[in-house]
């Protein structure tokens, strides 16, 4: 009963047609898989989806959905599609998550921070990418190097994110340490710690699902899960819901660490991950 419902094709920043991540889907032995392109934003950029393709990506995979549904009572499903997308919040730009909801048929909706708002619009920490230097750059270009700032503004947007829109899951919830790597800060300082449990107080009063996302650790850009294993502790104390997934980028990534964490998770006493089914959210066995 293996689900990913973080998954980015050509139709945003991945490297591939959504067909070729069934295919792989099922070569993996997942049951089910969820697209999660990047939603559109009104600037030029080389990730997200363009405004006027969005239609197109959304009956794209509805087309996936009628190919691999089951046809007649007894028939054994290769994959279960869904289609979601991963909206980008940044405060003041772009549209609000309701937009999407209300016109696309999504089944499903991730909330994410990518660019860290900091003043005009124009004031865009970009924490994510593979080049570390671009984070210190921004760091120091839009928070004068104070990585406290920066750090609280994430968490904050996050916050305001969640207080303002509806979403199902968070995105790498602490995806601001991924170029940090002990360079800046420690994820053991009160000042982070304190942070952090504003943030999953909130998510815990809102009810969203926080994903363990595996990608960090396959690309071998952050040393631990996003969020690491003091975070999901936090989280299994305070009875928050998780999901697994790998953020895939290429189709061979659909699954990639899954049966690694499953462990990590078990170890930390999670003992059920959240599905989306065709008749909505449910909990499995891990």
């Amino acid at each position: 009963m293996q689900q990913n419902l973080h998954t980015h094709t050509t139709f945003s920043d991945g490297s591939d047609q959504p067909g070729k991540y069934i295919e792989a889907a099922i070569s993996n032995g997942l049951t089910s898989l969820g697209f999660s392109d990047h939603s559109p934003l009104p600037f030029e950029n080389t990730f997200a989806l363009r405004e006027e393709e969005t239609g197109k990506y959304c009956e794209a995979i509805i087309d996936l959905k009628e190919e691999y549904k089951c046809q007649m009572p007894g028939a054994k499903c290769q994959v279960e599609v869904f289609l979601g997308m991963e909206a980008d919040y940044i405060p003041g730009i772009g549209h609000s998550f309701s937009y999407f909801r209300e016109n696309y048929p999504l089944d499903y909706l991730i909330g994410s921070v990518h660019l860290v708002r900091n003043g005009t619009p124009d004031d865009l920490w970009f924490i994510d990418g593979p080049d570390p230097a671009t984070y210190e750059e921004g760091l120091n270009r839009f928070f004068g190097g104070d990585i406290r700032k920066g750090v609280t503004a994430y968490y904050r947007q996050i916050n305001e994110m969640m207080s303002g829109n509806k979403m199902d899951i968070i995105g790498h919830f602490d995806k601001i340490k991924m170029h940090n790597r002990g360079r800046f800060f420690s994820e053991t300082e009160p000042w982070y710690l304190s942070v952090v449990d504003e943030t999953l107080d909130l998510v815990r009063k809102c009810g969203v699902i926080v994903e363990v996302n595996t990608r960090g650790v396959y690309k071998k850009r952050s040393d631990s899960l996003f969020p690491g294993d003091a975070i999901l502790k936090k989280i299994h104390e305070l009875k928050i819901p998780v999901l697994l997934s790998s953020d895939a980028h290429k189709p061979h990534e659909v699954s990639m660490l899954f049966a690694e964490t499953r462990k990590t998770l078990l170890g930390l006493g999670f003992s059920e991950i959240m599905r989306l089914t065709a008749n909505g959210w449910t909990t499995v066995s891990l």
